[in-house]
């Protein structure tokens, strides 16, 4: 079969990954480089994107939003010691657990759609299941906001935007910009609107499969950076 142009979610994931070090990098040993957190915003939008090809095309949702629940609280103790060099710090809480409450809003959004189209097909009201599932999606924001998650509710709020407009490019970068833009606090965050220019490039291919690996380099470079300020008095 011919390769399809573009790049796939593997190099996706690369450049948000090498993008998050950089940024993680200037904010613990360099915060004066801006250049370095300038450059961490590409990381944010298109792990959200990933998130929803992920969705799109998981067979376990349940799985999904565990794993990453799983490895929100894994990845807690080492992100408290690197941004804050204390094991235990409840101002701000990794964003693995903005993610996995991204991905619950999405997977809620999307049954209270199915079970509208299938109440309308036979003919009997979806209100309770509308109820219910708008009940999910304010305790995902609610629980981003009460919980000081990163990128907290305007997090949650580009996953679900990410997800109703995921087949649209044009309206994926106007809601990209809208939120980083106006929602998020800190002009610097303006920057990931560039975050588009490879997402744009994407072909909707998987390429090599290294799941975990992408998972546990997250709390690994957070480790290693803990070490690095504990030890190097950052």
């Amino acid at each position: 079969m011919e390769k399809k142009r573009g790049i796939d979610s593997f190099v996706l994931k690369l450049i948000a990954v090498i993008s998050m070090t950089v940024d993680h990098i200037g904010a613990v040993v360099f915060p004066e480089v801006l250049l370095l957190r300038i450059i961490g915003r590409l990381a944010f939008p298109i792990y959200c994107f990933l998130l929803v090809e992920g969705y799109a095309h998981t067979k376990n949702v349940k799985k999904y939003i565990l794993r990453m629940a799983a490895f929100a609280l894994i990845s807690e103790i080492p992100f408290d010691l690197a941004f804050y060099g204390t094991p235990v710090y409840m101002g701000h809480q990794n964003v693995f657990f903005t993610l996995a409450a991204g991905l619950a809003a999405i997977c809620a959004i999307d049954r209270n759609s199915t079970a509208v189209s299938r109440s309308e097909n036979h003919g009997k009201g979806g209100s309770a299941s509308g109820l219910i599932y708008g009940a999910v999606v304010s305790v995902c924001f609610l629980f981003v906001y009460l919980f000081r998650t990163d990128y907290s509710f305007a997090g949650v709020l580009l996953i679900i935007l990410f997800y109703m407009f995921r087949k649209n490019m044009l309206m994926l970068s106007v809601s990209s910009a809208i939120v980083n833009i106006l929602l998020f606090q800190g002009r610097i965050q303006a920057y990931a609107i560039f975050s588009m220019l490879p997402i744009a490039l994407y072909n909707g291919e998987k390429g090599r499969s290294m799941k975990y690996a992408f998972y546990l380099f997250y709390p690994a470079h957070l480790a290693v950076l803990a070490v690095v300020r504990i030890y190097g008095n950052f």
